[in-house]
């Protein structure tokens, strides 16, 4: 027998640290492989470590509740800061005209998420029970599919009710499977109700352009036809245009070589021009008609090569600042950031991991690689500084008490609200401070993943206790039903309101949706019946902010009507 009790040992002693890193180890597994299994072509994911932790829990296999809640803590504290990190380089150009309207449905549905909450717990629950709106609130998140805002809600309750904090985790779990279902059937129901036709919303894609015409980059070749061009410099034609342009390449007398600010133009000089597409026709109307130039008679050896930016001493320098043609004797004529083409305007900051469209001589350009670094074995390794730095930044700023009247304790971000603001403008502005903010998508994902799931499983360990006796014999049915109501009726109101009023193309209203209720599973459906971006354009853009107001209202719900 006690050659076997080393084992028992491992799977008892609660307190040993090879038994807690057993235990996240088998239910994170456990969690992660089931949640790969498809019912209707729909799983549930990583979510399913929180169903493993509960069983876990439930069983009696787990740890000390102090342990459990550091690291249920610092797995949120991880999973909101990368989160932050990756939405905040384009959380603030998601407000667009298109991208206004877009977040306005998404902030009213996050809105009605709230409402129906509340008539759902006036109407189904005993509201002389103090633990009922807590256990509503964990409702709401479930049927959201929303696990920072649960995060958020739980350290909200721990700072009103102290140790006694309801273990709103059991109610999330009960509304979870069915807010994932009923996210996409909601979705489908607007097809049905506004009479759509996937065949027409196919072609009314094509007839549309996704993407911004003042960022995306256009190219073409022009002769100078003015004659008030005759001995103009490029830098005078430039201001005098007042539009933004790069004229990469001029053929002048037989002869092609790159311009700057002081070469001459003269007429019947043959030009390759890059531009804003806003501004092409404009460009054309002043210096002269599009033609077809034959680019191979060269003064010398020219080349266009992308070069990537991992030198840490340029993030935040503009393209102006570089002086590439002047320096160098090169020209950007596009910026790639995050897969998306922008026009090199003279004001845009470089940032590490950009990759830039560099025309000129071989050697010039060269020079030009050497200087930006220009290494993805570089770009690979991670800044990890950065995150840490904006992480203690992050506890910080949601430490910082909040008087507002009328609330028992003084609001606080939190260790999800603070670190989330702090990535987002991190994430925005950190090149401003000389912070490296540029992490693979890998790695940002691979950190992400590891924060989720610790949270996931610590939630899961410690509500399992409880579970099964809140569910059978508490209000577990009333959770599911009235989780439904609160993932499908604001879909129901919204998505026709997008549809009739705002006249959005279907597919951009499923992205928005899913981006809504920061749902994977529904943008993977909205994206199985589109060809096209413009499920994940719908959903990136309202993503930002409906996860921060997911994290915000947690605790403004808990904080208000809790205490």
């Amino acid at each position: 027998m006690d050659s076997i009790q080393w084992l028992k040992d491992l799977f008892t002693a609660t307190d040993s640290v090879a038994h807690i890193a057993l235990l996240y180890a088998i239910v994170i597994a456990v969690g992660v492989y089931l949640g790969k299994i498809k019912i209707g072509g729909i799983s549930l994911g990583v979510t399913f470590v929180l169903f493993a932790g509960i069983v876990a829990g439930h069983i009696g296999f787990t740890a000390p509740t102090p342990i459990l809640t550091f690291i249920q803590d610092f797995g949120l504290i991880l999973f909101v800061f990368m989160i932050g990190m990756q939405v905040g380089p384009g959380f603030f150009e998601s407000f667009g005209k298109q991208g206004i309207r877009l977040n306005m449905l998404a902030t009213t549905a996050i809105v009605l998420n709230i409402l129906v909450m509340f008539i759902c717990y006036f109407v189904f629950f005993n509201t002389s029970d103090p633990v009922n709106l807590p256990m509503m609130v964990g409702t709401l998140y479930g049927a959201v599919t929303n696990t920072p805002g649960l995060g958020a809600a739980n350290e909200a309750l721990g700072s009103v009710f102290g140790q006694n904090t309801p273990q709103i985790a059991s109610a999330y779990a009960c509304a979870y499977p069915l807010g994932v279902l009923g996210i996409i059937g909601a979705t489908i129901l607007i097809r049905y109700f506004c009479k759509i036709r996937l065949d027409e919303e196919e072609k009314w894609l094509q007839a549309m352009d996704e993407t911004s015409a003042d960022k995306k980059p256009y190219k073409m070749h022009l002769e100078v036809s003015n004659k008030y061009l005759e001995g103009k410099t490029l830098m005078q034609v430039h201001d005098f245009l007042n539009r933004d342009f790069v004229c990469s390449r001029i053929l002048h007398d037989g002869h092609v070589s790159i311009p700057n600010r002081d070469t001459v133009f003269h007429q019947g000089d043959q030009l390759f021009i890059v531009c804003a597409e806003a501004d092409h026709e404009a460009i054309v109307a002043f210096i002269g008609p599009v033609i077809k130039v034959d680019w191979d008679q060269q003064d010398q050896p020219m080349v266009s090569k992308r070069i990537l930016v991992t030198n840490p001493s340029i993030n935040g320098k503009s393209l102006a600042s570089m002086h590439f043609s002047s320096v160098h004797g090169v020209n950007v004529t596009r910026v790639t950031r995050h897969g998306i083409d922008l026009f090199a305007s003279a004001g845009l900051p470089l940032q590490v991991g950009d990759r830039i469209m560099v025309v000129g001589p071989e050697d010039a350009v060269d020079r030009v690689a050497n200087k930006m670094g220009n290494s993805i074995r570089r770009l690979n390794a991670p800044n990890i500084a950065t995150i840490f730095v904006g992480i203690i930044l992050g506890i910080i700023f949601g430490s910082l008490p909040i008087a507002i009247p009328g609330m028992p304790v003084p609001m606080k971000l939190g260790i999800a609200g603070g670190p989330l603001i702090i990535a987002i403008l991190i994430g925005r502005y950190g090149y401003k401070i000389h912070l490296v903010t540029y992490t693979s998508t890998s790695a940002n994902m691979m950190l992400r993943e590891i924060g989720l799931v610790l949270f996931l499983a610590s939630v899961g360990i410690k509500a399992g206790s409880r579970f099964f006796e809140t569910v059978i014999e508490g209000d577990g049915v009333l959770f599911v039903l009235t989780g439904f109501l609160i993932t499908v009726i604001p879909i129901l109101i919204i998505g026709p309101i997008a549809r009739i009023f705002f006249k959005f193309n279907y597919f951009t209203i499923a992205g928005m949706i899913a981006g809504t209720y920061t749902d994977p599973p529904a943008l993977a459906y909205a994206n199985s019946i589109c060809s096209k971006e413009a499920p994940a354009l719908g959903y990136s853009t309202v993503y930002p902010l409906s996860m921060f107001l997911r994290i915000f209202t947690a605790q403004i719900v808990v904080l208000f009507f809790c205490g």
